[in-house]
């Protein structure tokens, strides 16, 4: 029995994961999480080495897939401490027990290692992040790779998928904004269109996992950093204008196209994804047809 540790499960991406293994055949699949606890889920603070150690030696996995992160940057800003608890002291204790164990480790990283003004950005590309998140996720990649040899780092964009709440991801936290812009007589809804952004979709990423998973189970490891996103560039803007269509909503959109956030952002952070995609790793579901997906299967009347 392949035995998979997945660390976060309960979060946007976890639950993407664990719906995608769960579903593999032979596959035991061990799920934590901190705060939204599911019946065959195990309860684990990622800020406690002791339980990690614990949880681990108990668990006994093959292979562990790291998806819990404080990956807000307005939050990782104002307290990079917190951050630097979840992002980079947890993953270093992951790593550290796996390596006793001789268990692969895939940790979840993201975009914002760059600084966004030469993309696209290949694996072996200088980081240069320009905020305290950004920076919170390099440190977690050096304290995974340097701590075990038997570790991958998989960089990822913007990520939407299943939601519980609109504000999961920055993708569907425009709904409400969107929502409130066609009443009768509102203002117009101001949207970045400064950033590109790359939105990628979580069951998408969820298959990535799982074919980087099989790759290990047969002996073929995938280590080091990779890369994976989608293919269609969007600003704010463009991802508003699209929901607003797939909600059938006539919005009122107003374009931003300078910086607008408090917290430093790349402009363009777009993820070669060419290492993946040459092992035939990977499925990219067009952004219409996805997020048509996630909005079926949420209630939006705001």
């Amino acid at each position: 029995m392949f035995t998979v540790a997945l660390l976060g499960a309960s979060g946007l991406l976890g639950r993407a994961i664990s719906n995608e293994l769960t579903a593999r055949t032979g596959w035991r699949v061990v799920r934590t999480a901190h705060r939204r606890v599911a019946e065959g889920s195990v309860a684990l603070d990622m800020r406690d080495a002791a339980a990690i150690d614990a949880f681990i030696d108990h668990a006994a996995p093959d292979a562990i897939v790291i998806a819990a992160a404080e990956r807000r940057p307005d939050v990782c800003e104002h307290d990079p401490a917190f951050a630097r608890a979840l992002n980079v002291d947890a993953v270093n204790t992951v790593a550290a027990a796996a390596r006793r164990c001789g268990t692969w480790v895939l940790s979840i990283s993201t975009d914002y290692v760059f600084d966004g003004t030469q993309p696209p950005y290949r694996c072996d590309d200088p980081p240069a992040p320009l905020n305290a998140y950004g920076r919170s996720k390099l440190d977690g990649e050096r304290a995974l790779l340097e701590t075990t040899g038997l570790g991958c780092v998989l960089r990822l964009p913007l990520l939407f998928g299943p939601i519980v709440d609109w504000q999961e991801s920055a993708v569907t936290s425009l709904v409400p904004a969107i929502a409130a812009s066609a009443a009768h007589g509102a203002k117009p809804a101001i949207m970045d269109a400064w950033a590109t952004r790359y939105p990628t979709f979580t069951p998408d990423v969820a298959v990535v996992v799982r074919q980087m998973l099989e790759r290990h189970a047969s002996g073929d490891a995938i280590c080091g950093i990779a890369q994976w996103s989608g293919a269609e560039p969007m600003t704010k803007f463009d991802i508003a204008t699209r929901l607003a269509q797939a909600l059938r909503l006539d919005a009122r959109l107003a374009p931003q196209h300078t910086p607008a956030d408090a917290t430093p952002r790349p402009r363009d952070c777009h993820l070669d994804s060419s290492r993946l995609e040459a092992l035939g790793i990977g499925r990219r579901m067009p952004f219409d047809e996805a997020i048509r997906q996630v909005l079926d299967a949420f209630p939006w009347h705001l």
